[in-house]
């Protein structure tokens, strides 16, 4: 257990709040100032950046089926196999981009450096609709029955340097805008719960425009016209984003965060033979005084892994703890980062196939809106990309009812700053994600009845708004489990790790794509050997679609289940605050902060 008198805990937080005193700094390395940096005033400036930017990757992933299909010929299931394979690689890169940010560049640099690559990207890839020896084919980009090597070796290296830019871009960026809120202070906590709301809130503005009207613009006026736009944006979001530098709180980078956690497994290895002592408090750990920020945020000690806890015994041999090898003796904070890291693996497993099933929106989803009815009124066709629009649509209502509605009132009911705790957020979209592979499976069959019976018009004659409900209502579960995972992997991480946590949460859509591919292979390899036919045909039409979103929803079913499982073992990350509370203990970290779901 953490003991800690309130008198001590009232001097930490100390009765002026004038300056900020969680080891961040100004734009000019000195102490931030509260009244003029971070919070509000700062995150607008990283919001704004994070708008612009997911206005140019949806705008180039919401049609990239589309392209791959239409311009580049090639057949559905190896199209939805390209998509999934690229978006995996831009969600599991941020795991590399998030490391360098902590441990070397910073933050703030990460960002900066990240978003000229990725200005770069999309320079290239508007090249590769204008520059003659880059475009597809000498004529009408439509009537090429084989698109030329050179586009696609130029077209792919474009979209695979926007890769490499949202490597860095993503999990710096996120975690560089929760850090403008400090911890230790009551209200910009409560701020900061809601940030993460907010993020998402710009995050889906950017998704809205970009499947809406630079995918009018792809479909109207060209693929070339949408990238100079999209660049050109990305390029003013930037200089805004430099433009807020005087308002911004910066963490300094403090070398690698994996070398603690290497030398407590190497520490309690060594000292395997030694008996733990009966009371927890004999464990090493620093000094806890009112003026000792040097080493971070302190940990309280939890009664999980306790194999653990002996890198924290000391070992009497004539010098002080202070003086030995941390390969021998860890701080009882650095055993409870290890224990936060080996305690995120289960739940990182068990929202792999939520990842699975979110793929399905820029593929199939896409696919399915390109074979219905499209038409508004007498002369307007809406792209196929555009229904995806309700899936922003939805999750800003979501996001709104939850953070202006259900949080106060749940603050009220549970005493739970949150409301609800994280992973009990994340449990409720899970559930939507079923409904909507569902309600997907039942579409697709009506789809598929239309097209037996009308073979000449196929499913023409069904309108797009068909698939409304699936979209919306992912949406919804996304304003959940989407925003309860950057929220879980930010927060449940160690603080030298909070880049890295974002990366984490994007791992999972990225592991997710990629298990999305391999299932989809699995799938018609089987369907194909066992069944008159693969699931997966030529086109659409001589697939079959609803049975794999029915296959989905039953597995998501079932890892519903053990999610539920895990998530009530679960032991959240327990911090001593710096503010004027009561003993520190579990109870109270459940209680006040990180309820157990």
């Amino acid at each position: 257990m953490c003991e800690m008198s309130k008198s001590l805990e009232c001097e930490a937080n100390g009765g002026d709040h004038k300056w900020v005193a969680d080891s961040s700094l100004d734009y000019k390395g000195r102490l931030p100032l509260r009244a003029s940096t971070g919070a509000w005033k700062a995150s607008l400036f990283i919001i704004a950046i994070e708008f612009g930017e997911r206005l140019s990757y949806f705008g180039i992933a919401s049609s990239l089926i589309l392209y791959l299909t239409k311009v580049l010929h090639q057949e559905l299931k190896t199209a939805a196999r390209s998509v999934n394979y690229w978006a995996g690689v831009t969600t599991l890169m941020p795991l590399l981009g998030g490391f360098l940010a902590d441990a070397y560049f910073g933050r703030y640099a990460t960002v900066l450096l990240s978003s000229v690559i990725y200005v770069l990207g999309l320079t290239l890839l508007t090249m590769s609709a204008f520059v003659p020896s880059f475009k597809p084919c000498g004529g009408n980009d439509q009537v090429c029955s084989e698109a030329r090597k050179s586009h696609e070796i130029i077209f792919f290296l474009a979209i695979y340097m926007i890769s490499i830019g949202t490597g860095g871009h993503k999990p710096s960026l996120e975690s560089f805008g929760a850090d403008q809120f400090d911890d230790d202070h009551s209200e910009e906590r409560k701020k900061k719960m809601s940030y993460f709301n907010w993020w998402n809130f710009g995050l889906c503005s950017g998704l809205l425009f970009g499947v809406t009207i630079i995918v009018y613009i792809q479909d109207h006026f060209g693929w070339g016209t949408a990238d100079v736009i999209l660049t050109a944006v990305l390029v003013v979001s930037v200089v805004i984003f430099i433009a807020g530098r005087p308002f911004y709180r910066y963490r300094k980078p403090s070398g690698s965060p994996l070398t603690p956690l290497l030398q407590v497994v190497v520490a309690s290895i060594r000292k395997r033979k030694l008996p733990l002592p009966s009371n927890p408090s004999l464990l090493h750990e620093f000094p806890r005084t009112a003026n000792n920020a040097a080493h971070g945020r302190f940990l309280c000690h939890t009664q999980n892994l306790k194999f653990l806890d002996k890198a924290a015994v000391y070992e009497d041999k004539g010098g002080s703890a202070e003086m030995q090898s941390p390969w021998r003796l860890a701080t009882v904070t650095k055993v409870e980062e290890m224990k936060l890291i080996l305690n995120m693996i289960p739940i990182w497993l068990a929202t792999l196939p939520f990842g699975v099933t979110i793929a399905q929106t820029s593929t199939f989803f896409i696919k399915q809106a390109a074979n219905l009815n499209r038409k508004m009124g007498d002369s307007l066709i809406l792209p196929p990309t555009t229904i995806f629009c309700l899936t922003a649509i939805g999750m800003i209502v979501s996001l709104t009812i939850y953070d202006k509605l259900l949080v106060p009132m749940l603050r009220r009911t549970t005493g739970n700053e949150r409301g609800i705790n994280i992973l009990q957020r994340i449990g409720i979209g899970m559930l939507f994600v079923i409904a909507t592979m569902i309600i997907a499976a039942l579409v697709e069959h009506k789809r598929l009845q239309v097209v037996a019976g009308n073979p000449k018009t196929g499913s023409l004659t069904m309108s797009v708004f068909w698939l409304a409900p699936q979209f919306l209502i992912i949406g919804f579960g996304d304003g959940f489990a989407i925003v309860g995972l950057q929220e879980y992997f930010y927060d449940q991480v160690p603080d030298s790790m909070r880049s890295l946590g974002i990366a984490f949460y994007l791992s999972v859509i990225g592991a997710g794509s990629f298990l999305s591919s391999l299932l989809i292979t699995v799938v018609d390899d089987i369907t194909r050997r066992t069944g008159k036919s693969s699931w997966f045909g030529k086109d659409l039409n001589s697939s079959r679609l609803d049975k794999f979103y029915w296959l989905l929803a039953a597995v998501s079913a079932a890892n519903l289940c053990v999610y539920i499982l895990i998530a009530r073992r679960y032991s959240y990350k327990n911090v001593q605050r710096r503010v004027c509370v009561a003993d520190c203990n579990e109870d109270e970290a459940r209680e006040n902060g990180e309820s157990m779901a």
